[in-house]
């Protein structure tokens, strides 16, 4: 259910953002993501295209950093999001030496109803869904 959107600056080569696609979907999973539910998008941009304060809040961010927004379903705990922000900081730490003032990461939540995988179906809709039925005629 998450598409997870990776931005990075650009001069980083595959096998790094790669491993930063493996480590934020594992946290994900940690925090009760299905497995092989894996959508992601990674994106590399210039300079001049990737714009931040270097201070915002206090945290000192460098051309390093990599900004990762993740669409997922509504529902989950304060802590859940936490737990999550923590394993992937850590875990891109721990991997790709990245700091953890340099992972910013941004949750938009969805209802349920808000996905297709394919086949034009509303893939986690309910099938008693008044607006499903109007608009499966």
């Amino acid at each position: 259910m998450p598409l997870v959107r990776i931005d990075v600056r650009k001069g980083k080569d595959a096998a790094y953002r790669q491993k930063i696609g493996r480590i934020i979907y594992d946290a994900l999973v940690s925090v009760g993501v299905p497995e092989k539910d894996r959508f992601q998008i990674i994106a590399e941009h210039e300079a001049d295209a990737f714009q931040f304060d270097p201070e915002y809040l206090g945290i000192q961010r460098s051309a390093d950093l990599v900004i990762i927004q993740i669409t997922w379903n509504e529902g989950r705990t304060t802590a859940q999001k936490q737990t999550l922000y923590k394993a992937i900081a850590d875990g891109l730490h721990a991997t790709v030496g990245l700091r953890r003032e340099d992972v910013l990461i941004n949750l938009i939540e969805v209802k349920k109803e808000n996905w297709s995988f394919g086949n034009g179906i509303a893939t986690y809709a309910e099938t008693s869904d008044v607006s499903n039925r109007l608009f499966a005629r």
